[in-house]
C-alpha cells in the first residue's frame, strides 16, 4: 500500500511541475508579446497650418504607423498657428506628459523643443538650417545633442540659376520673407550671393508677422523686377494676400517651394514634403524601436529636387517657360 501511495504521489507531484512548468512558459510569451507591442507617444509640434508642412506630418505619421502598427503608436498633433510662444507652451505639456518622442515641424517648432528639454528624443523636419536654428558652430551634420532630423533645404545654388534662366533680362530682385525666420534669412543670405554672382542687384523686404505683408509685398512690387520667396511658413501661409499684390502690378514670383508656387509663384525648385517627412518617420523609428543614438544621427536632406511652374500665372504673365519644368496645379 506504501508503494501505490509513494508511487501516486510521485504522478501528482509531477504533474503539478509539469503545469506549472507551461504556465511558466506562457507567461513568459505573454510577457515577449507585451515588448513587442509597446505602445509609443508621440507630441508633433507643427509651427502652422499649410500644404508643405502639412504634407510633412503626413509622411511622419504615415510612415510610423507602417513601421510600427497604427495601434502602437498615438500622435498627439498640436498646431501653434504660427506663434513661437504658443510653440513653447505646446512643446513643455508634451515634456510634461512623458512623451517619448517630439516631431518639430518648422525652425520656431524646433527651438521651441529644444528649450523645453534636452532628454526626450526630437527629430526636426522642414527645417531648413540646423546650425542656424540650433546656434552651432562648425557644423558637421551632426547636433550632438537629442536632435537630428531633416532639412528642406533645396538647393539654392540651382534655384539662382533657375531664376536667371526664366528672367536673364532683370535687373533688380527683391528677396520677401519673414524676419522673425531663422530658416528665411539664412536662405536669403545665402541666394543673394549667388543672384549678385549673376549680375542681379537684390533687396531684402521683410515683414515681421502677417500683419504687414500686405505693405511690405506692395513696396518689393514696386521696386523690384522679380521677387524670390524662400521656403518661409509666414509668406506661405499668406501667399493669396501676396498674389492679389503682385500679380495686378505683373512681378513674377519664384518661389522656395511648390506650395507658395502654387498659391503665387511662377517657378520653383522644390522638394517633396511628404517624402520628408516620411523619412522623419523612419528616423524616429530607429530611435524608437533600433535603440539608434539621436546625437550622432546626421540630418537627412530630400534627395530630389523638381523644377515646377504655375501653368495659370505664367499664362497670364505672358511667361514662356524652357523644357524640363512640371506643371502643378495653381491654387
Amino acid at each position: 500500500m506504501k508503494t501505490k501511495k509513494w508511487s501516486l504521489f510521485l504522478v501528482l507531484a509531477l504533474s503539478l511541475c509539469l503545469l506549472f512548468s507551461l504556465s511558466a512558459c506562457g507567461s513568459s510569451a505573454d510577457d515577449g508579446d507585451d515588448s513587442a507591442a509597446k505602445t509609443y507617444t508621440i507630441g508633433v509640434c507643427q509651427l502652422v497650418q499649410h500644404e508643405a508642412l502639412d504634407a510633412a506630418t503626413q509622411g511622419f505619421e504615415d510612415a510610423l504607423i507602417e513601421l510600427l502598427g497604427e495601434e502602437n503608436v498615438t500622435f498627439d498633433v498640436q498646431n501653434a498657428q504660427g506663434d513661437s510662444a504658443t510653440c513653447a507652451t505646446i512643446c513643455s505639456q508634451f515634456v510634461a506628459s512623458g512623451n517619448d518622442l517630439i516631431l518639430a515641424n518648422a525652425t520656431l517648432a524646433l527651438q521651441a523643443a529644444a528649450s523645453a528639454t534636452n532628454e526626450i528624443p526630437i527629430l526636426g523636419t522642414s527645417v531648413t538650417d540646423y546650425a542656424t536654428a540650433l546656434d552651432i558652430d562648425d557644423w558637421a551634420g551632426v547636433t550632438g545633442t537629442n536632435i537630428s532630423g531633416t532639412s528642406d533645404l533645396a538647393p539654392l545654388d540651382e534655384q539662382a540659376a533657375m531664376l536667371k534662366e526664366l528672367f536673364p533680362d532683370a535687373k533688380n530682385i527683391g528677396i520677401l520673407y519673414c524676419s522673425a525666420e531663422a530658416n528665411s534669412v539664412y536662405q536669403s543670405q545665402q541666394i543673394t550671393s549667388y543672384l549678385e554672382g549673376y549680375g542681379y542687384t537684390c533687396k531684402e523686404f521683410t515683414f515681421s508677422d502677417s500683419n504687414d505683408v500686405r505693405a511690405v509685398t506692395a513696396n518689393a512690387a514696386n521696386e523690384s523686377d522679380v521677387i524670390y520667396v524662400p521656403t518661409d511658413n509666414t509668406a506661405a501661409s499668406n501667399a493669396e494676400v501676396i498674389n492679389n499684390v503682385c500679380l495686378p502690378a505683373e512681378i513674377p514670383i519664384v518661389a522656395g517651394e511648390a506650395g507658395i508656387c502654387a498659391s503665387c509663384g511662377v517657378a520653383t525648385l522644390s522638394i517633396d514634403y511628404y517624402e520628408l517627412g516620411y523619412t522623419t518617420g523612419q528616423m524616429a523609428y530607429e530611435v524608437l524601436v533600433q535603440g539608434a543614438d539621436i546625437s550622432a544621427m546626421e540630418v537627412q536632406y530630400a534627395p530630389n529636387v523638381t523644377k515646377q511652374y504655375n501653368a495659370e500665372i505664367c499664362e497670364t504673365l505672358g511667361i514662356t517657360v524652357p523644357d524640363g519644368y512640371t506643371a502643378l496645379e495653381s491654387k
